[in-house]
């Protein structure tokens, strides 16, 4: 069988399922049978699919639905495209269509964490095999491991979140976050996305309360130091004014201005801070990212990486990544069991780093047409 199985294009584009009416005067067929070749999730309630027969929507008071029957009553009928009895009249088409779809497109390109599991233990263990023996729990331990050691330099896993920066100016990470990609804001009318960088002169700390003679303050039932509720470095850092002079050089629309360029004015500058899109700072200890004042109201975008294992549906292995997860198993799982010659853990650690090369290689998804598109008039020497 060949891997789509049974679905249909159909069930893959719409997510719906077509039958023929043959109903006449009183009588035909009611009932009809969704089944997963057209939706390869039934759905399970009425209120998820909409009922066309030949284009006009049928009343959902009009049939009723135990999965995977639907059934037409007399109820409501609709007597240009219905028999009395509900039935949809001969030769008109009857289209089943879900209104709440939940398949996601492109599924083709992964195979899922479990079947990489699966297929190791069919191809690498058993009597006269590379493997032996080992547990399943074993296995699907490595596979977890190398889902998360492939999601931080391998596989294309990039996250996005998008949010409006509240008054507050913070944000608090994504619920799977593991590490940043990057973070930039939306132009308010070309929704183009512009880059935010990450700032190294502030921070939030923990601001520890003190009496007037300076002596810290301490809980008196827990012993513990007693905190503010914000630190004297990100009130101020939030309350400042941020303005493009405060961090590039000033407007240079006069001449006066465009003759102290020319003279050097903009030696030394610093490029980390010459721009004036914004800055953020993430705070980990507390799970926030604080942001510069002016992109208060702003939407921003937080593009990040996480380890793949927060859901069911993010435990996927791309096809380009599929060998390599093979290979990192196999060593993992020889690396850690006895009386295994050290050779063999040698050759396959060789061949997990070749295949991973080769993964990555894949994913990065370099195109001869695209990179000469890009570099077309480059052919200037840069200087660094």
């Amino acid at each position: 069988m060949g891997l789509l199985g049974t679905t249909t294009e159909q069930a893959y584009y719409s997510q719906s399922q077509t039958f023929t009416g043959d109903g006449s005067g009183s009588s035909g067929t009611v009932a009809f049978t969704l089944t997963t070749a057209f939706f390869p999730t039934l759905p399970t309630a009425e209120t998820q699919f909409d009922v066309f027969i030949n284009g006009v929507q049928i009343s959902s008071s009009n049939y009723s639905y135990s999965s995977p029957t639907l059934t037409f009553s007399s109820s409501g009928v609709n007597a240009d495209v219905q028999a009395t009895n509900g039935a949809p009249l001969s030769g008109l088409t009857v289209l089943v269509k879900e209104n709440q779809s939940s398949e996601a497109f492109g599924g083709y390109q992964f195979i899922s964490l479990d079947d990489i599991i699966s297929n190791f233990i069919v191809s690498y263990v058993g009597s006269e095999k590379i493997i032996n023996r080992v547990r399943r729990a074993d296995v699907a331990f490595h596979a977890q491991r190398a889902l998360q050691e492939f999601s931080y330099d391998t596989f294309k896993c990039k996250k996005t979140f998008e949010a409006e920066v509240p008054p507050t100016l913070k944000l608090p990470l994504p619920q799977d976050y593991v590490n940043r990609v990057k973070f930039s804001f939306i132009e308010r009318d070309s929704g183009v996305e512009r880059p935010l960088y990450p700032t190294r002169t502030s921070s939030n700390p923990r601001s520890i309360l003190q009496d007037n003679n300076y002596n810290f303050l301490f809980d008196g039932t827990t012993g513990a130091s007693l905190e503010s509720a914000e630190s004297t470095s990100w009130s101020r850092y939030k309350n400042s004014n941020l303005t493009p002079d405060k961090n590039t050089v000033n407007d240079l629309s006069t001449v006066d201005d465009q003759v102290d360029l020319l003279i050097g004015r903009r030696y030394g500058i610093n490029p980390e801070t010459a721009q004036v899109n914004g800055f953020y700072y993430i705070d980990e200890l507390r799970g926030n990212i604080h942001f510069s004042s002016n992109i208060n109201g702003q939407s921003v975008v937080l593009k990040y990486i996480s380890d793949s294992l927060g859901t069911d549906a993010e435990m996927i292995v791309h096809k380009f990544a599929e060998e390599a997860m093979y290979k990192y198993l196999a060593h993992a799982i020889l690396s850690t069991k006895a009386n295994v010659p050290e050779y063999l853990v040698a050759r396959f650690k060789r061949e997990k780093f070749t295949a991973t090369r080769t993964a990555k290689l894949r994913l990065s998804n370099l195109k001869l047409e695209e990179l000469t598109q890009v570099m077309r008039g480059k052919a200037k020497q840069i200087k660094h």
